[in-house]
């Protein structure tokens, strides 16, 4: 939690007092590092620290903490490293650089989901933090997001490590299974470790599950063929570099490897797997490492190489060579930052890292030059540093095992090690050397606030080196769950096969650095092993083509082949399960419950087959609707009139909307369809019908345990409060499913008025500045034309002559319609029928909307009557009667309903119950009485608003709009047509002209905005 604060109050640290806030944000790390010392004596005492809290417990997962000795020493490595890194940002980056606040947000969050990795115990959620490092480490990389460079490189280690993710995701699960549900990492490996796992499981589902993890820590690690991210990830600014790729992240799949080992290790595809890939990556990684010239790829490949070690030691088996892992572990952080960063100080100080142009530098920094000597020093195995008594302790573990496997491992580690000598000094030599011939670069800046990190690890790795008796301690309890005898960590092993190949592997690195230019001949006169990057390349490669391919074949804008192609899927998928497996199908089966529901039935399928033979696009609709329509009165046959209440409602405004957008498509449809396309599409509905019916048969029939519907009546009153199953349902049962559905409406909604709406949404529609503006010399309509029915419409009221233009008498003129509407547009029967029926239908949803929770109704069909009554409003005056009937934005309704929904969930807190959940409040009111009423109410009054708010976008939208820009383009008769008694002047417009500028001005202006600006 605190990393989690320190993360959001990062940026506005930074912020405020700038690169400085580093240091404050270096608390973070460093509280966890202080507590993890304060519970060494418990910990290694074995007493580990263990903290639980459920989260889940249908799935069995748990927030569970656990620390024993290889968490303690990673929250050592992950909290102390990170919080010297951020100290050592303070002065790494320039007062002026941007992003800062990002940059120190993102590093904390990542460092405490590492804190988080490190210590959870439950498999599951250790895979939340796993993909968390992965999205903010990405970030990271990609912190020059201008530079192509590190959005590539950031591509390229997202893709990786979320493949390895992914991969082990599903391996954490099938063991998870295998373990009987448990997914306790500790519970895990201890049945592992006792022969209990997988007791009645395929044999070679525990395998396959163990590949799977490995494959996720591997390719975190970046080991082959999954190493190349690591170098490309040196695009990333250089504290990101030696806290992630030296500390942190790299070490998360190590970590793994060394959770795992004590259950695991002695399976075939462990061992081997972690032999090849560890082994081959510390021999390429080492290769690689002396043909660069740049210092941060040459320590990234070196990094890979010495993770290939790490990985192969902890994960060998044995209780000495996993002793001997954990402190090469230890080491490896130490001086792989100390490295990094001094790299970083190089070039923030001379700025240049190519060792080519380097020279000297030893002289001008010595400080700085004597830290890198202890921690190339510790790298390269040379003692009395921490990485010597590591790599002593690996050899002499793999010495005293005996067998030839050790022998073949002790060799290739003698051969790697020699490789590590090698680039240790070329590193060294090229960054602080006398190179002859080479320029000395001037030193441009220096601080000792950069320096403290760099000298204070190195140190360390000197300190760690001196005591070996105390790391031997630390770890032995971690290494004691393997096999085999116990190991030891001394400066002094005696003489023997560990230290006499020491010494070896010494010469043999400084003769092969003495030698460099002889050794860079040869590699650059042999094969150079870069294969794995132009793999992924390749790859990459052809998934976009294939891509395109594939989208080329199927997304080729045929709405009818996008629909044929999902409902043969269903067919085959779903229809081939049934035919196959089905074996369900009852004894008896009973058509309809009365002749009325067959009836029905009939002229549904009737209506749909006329459909499909229409050609004229309304026809079409209104046979759409029959068959909507049927559907519902089927519901009221069947005893639902909650569900035939809502059909009808949904059924009508869909029809309007239908209606409101034919207006702007050609009367018929425009490509017949050729007759062997009609066949088809007649054959695939008709066996698309018949597969969903029998697969409805089927699944009635397969049903084995007591209808939920029996008794979901009485726990919807007890729970819910309430007696309409329907409605309690969407507000209480499954109001979480309710919320996700407003909130998709609103995006919809949104959505759609966007597209329509071509000009700023601002405003409201306002009839009164519409009547301002008809102070125009005359109005125009249809192509342009003067209006020829202008005369006959004058309302009763008062004239003003100065304006020349008649307005509504005094007082309030209820549905504008006579003032407002062309008079070929007007119909005094539903003008009449609309004054009528408009309240009513607004007093019956405020009706349906307080009574659905327990009688037929709630907040989505009282939203719906409403909307329809705004529709029936709307259709009686014109787009200016919208704006008289609904003088709101609907956005205002859309965001209202969606808050009080969602902020009523979160009210219901305060009542003690979870969040969304009802409960019931008792109230004595005057005149009414004692009142009953479920919390629920508040969130259906959320849907009402939001149902409203929807209708009225889309009449704004599909129909104002539409209508505005149908006057603008000359298709339609203007919403408003006034007398002018002055005669309009010969020259006042042409006969036909219908551009946008010779229109009348209120028309091009646009000060009628209907819809508003959401």
């Amino acid at each position: 939690m605190i990393h989690a604060v320190a993360a959001l109050l990062a940026p506005a640290i930074v912020g405020r007092f700038g690169r400085r806030a580093f240091l404050a944000l270096a608390v973070a790390p460093a509280a966890a590092a202080v507590w993890a010392a304060t519970q060494t004596s418990q910990v290694l005492a074995g007493n580990y620290p263990v903290q639980e809290v459920a989260w889940v417990p249908t799935l069995s997962i748990d927030l569970a903490f656990r620390l024993d000795v290889l968490a303690w020493l990673m929250v050592l490595i992950v909290g102390g490293v990170g919080a010297l890194v951020l100290v050592y940002c303070a002065a790494y980056f320039s007062p002026s650089a941007t992003a800062l606040g990002r940059f120190a947000g993102v590093f904390v969050a990542f460092a405490g989901a590492m804190l988080g990795l490190v210590t959870t115990d439950n498999s599951l959620a250790l895979y939340v933090f796993w993909e968390l490092t992965t999205i903010f480490s990405f970030l990271l990389i990609g912190h020059y997001h201008e530079r192509q460079v590190s959005r590539r490189a950031a591509m390229q280690a997202i893709i990786v490590t979320t493949f390895g993710g992914l991969a082990m995701l599903a391996g954490v699960i099938a063991l998870g299974e295998v373990a009987g549900g448990s997914y306790r990492i500790s519970e895990l490996v201890s049945s592992a470790a006792a022969g209990q796992l997988g007791v009645g499981a395929p044999p070679a589902l525990v395998p396959v599950a163990v590949f799977l993890v490995l494959l996720g820590a591997l390719s975190k690690s970046a080991q082959i063929p999954f190493h190349f991210w690591l170098p490309a990830a040196m695009a990333a600014p250089t504290p990101v570099s030696a806290y992630l790729h030296a500390a942190a992240m790299v070490k998360a799949g190590v970590y793994l490897v060394a959770r795992f080992a004590p259950g695991f290790a002695d399976l075939p595809i462990w061992r081997w797997t972690v032999l090849a890939l560890g082994l081959g990556s510390m021999l390429v990684g080492g290769y690689r490492a002396l043909r660069q010239h740049d210092l941060k790829l040459l320590l990234a490949f070196g990094t890979v190489s010495q993770l290939g070690l790490i990985i192969v030691l902890v994960g060998y088996g044995t209780a000495a060579v996993t002793l001997a892992g954990l402190a090469l572990l230890a080491a490896h952080a130490l001086f792989k930052a100390t490295l990094f960063l001094v790299v970083g100080i190089i070039d923030w100080s001379v700025g240049t890292r190519d060792l080519r142009e380097l020279s000297g530098l030893g002289r001008r920094m010595p400080v700085l030059a004597g830290a890198a000597a202890l921690a190339t020093a510790s790298m390269a195995g040379i003692p009395p540093l921490a990485g010597y008594v590591a790599k002593e302790g690996a050899l002499q573990g793999l010495a005293d095992g005996g067998t030839s496997l050790d022998w073949a491992v002790f060799a290739v580690v003698a051969v790697g090690s020699a490789l590590t000598v090698a680039y240790a000094l070329r590193f060294w030599w090229g960054a602080f050397g006398n190179r002859p011939g080479v320029e000395v670069p001037m030193t441009q800046r220096t601080s000792r606030l950069i320096m403290a990190a760099p000298v204070t690890l190195a140190v360390l790795s000197l300190a760690v080196g001196l005591t070996p008796g105390l790391s031997d301690r630390a770890y032995a309890p971690f290494a004691a769950t393997l096999p085999g005898p116990p190991g030891h960590l001394a400066l002094w092993g005696g003489v023997g096969p560990a230290l006499l190949t020491t010494v070896a592997v010494l010469a043999v690195g400084v003769a092969m650095f003495v030698g460099r230019r002889g050794v860079e001949r040869a590699q650059d006169a042999v094969w150079e092993v870069t294969g794995a990057k132009d793999h992924y390349r390749t790859l990459l490669r052809g998934l976009d083509n294939l891509a395109a391919d594939v989208t080329a074949v199927t997304q080729r804008g045929s709405l009818p082949g996008y629909l044929s192609i999902i409902l043969v899927a269903v067919v085959v998928t779903a229809g081939g399960a049934g035919l196959v497996l089905g074996d369900t199908w009852p004894e008896r089966l009973r058509l309809w419950d009365s002749p009325m529901q067959g009836t029905v039935a009939l002229v549904v399928a009737a209506a749909a087959l006329l459909v499909a033979r229409a050609r004229r696009r309304l026809k079409a609709v209104l046979l759409l609707g029959v068959s909507g329509y049927g559907v519902a009165l089927l519901f009221e046959l069947h005893g639902a009139p909650d569900l035939a209440l809502t059909q009808v409602l949904v059924e009508t405004v869909t029809l309007v909307v239908f209606v409101l957008v034919l207006r702007r498509l050609p009367a018929y449809f425009s490509n017949r369809p050729l007759a062997a396309s009609r066949w088809w599409r007649a054959i695939l509905g008709a066996v698309v019908g018949i597969t969903v019916a029998v697969l409805g048969v089927l699944a009635a029939g397969a049903r084995i345990h007591l209808p939920v519907s029996v008794n979901f009546p009485e726990e919807a009153y007890q729970f819910g409060y309430g007696k309409n199953v329907v409605n309690v349902t969407i507000v209480d049962i499954r109001a979480w499913d309710t919320m996700g559905e407003i909130s998709v409406i609103v995006v919809a909604a949104t959505g759609v008025a966007s597209l329509i709406f071509l000009r700023a949404r601002t405003g409201r529609i306002d009839r009164a500045a519409r009547l301002a503006e008809a102070r125009e010399r005359h109005q125009v309509w249809g192509g342009g034309q003067p209006d020829p029915a202008a005369r006959l419409r004058r309302p009763p009221g008062s004239e003003t002559p100065a304006e020349g233009i008649r307005v509504p008498g005094r007082g309030r003129t209820w549905l504008t319609g006579p003032v407002t509407l062309a008079p070929q547009r007007r119909s005094v029967i539903f003008e009449i029928g609309t004054r009528l029926v408009f309240h009513t239908m607004l007093v019956f949803s405020v009706f349906l909307l307080f009574a659905g929770h327990n009688a037929p109704g709630g907040g989505f069909a009282g939203g719906l009557v409403a909307g329809i009554a705004l529709i029936v409003r709307y259709l009686a005056g014109g787009r200016y009667e919208l704006g008289e009937a609904a003088p709101i934005h609907p956005g205002v309704l859309l965001g209202s309903g969606l808050f009080l929904s969602a902020g009523w969930g979160l009210v219901s807190l305060l009542f003690g119950r979870t969040v969304l959940e009802s409960t019931v409040v008792d109230l004595h009111l005057p005149i009414f009485g004692d009142v009953h009423l479920a919390t629920a109410l508040f969130f259906d009054i959320g849907v009402y608003l939001v149902v409203i708010g929807l209708v009225l976008d889309i009449l704004r939208s599909l129909g104002a709009e539409v209508d505005r820009q149908g006057e603008l383009e000359g298709h339609q008769a203007p919403d408003i047509a006034f007398d002018d008694p002055r005669p309009a002047p010969d020259d006042a417009l042409p006969a036909a002209d219908t551009r946008a500028d010779a229109l009348p001005a209120a028309d091009v202006r646009g000060t009628d905005r209907p819809g508003g600006d959401r």
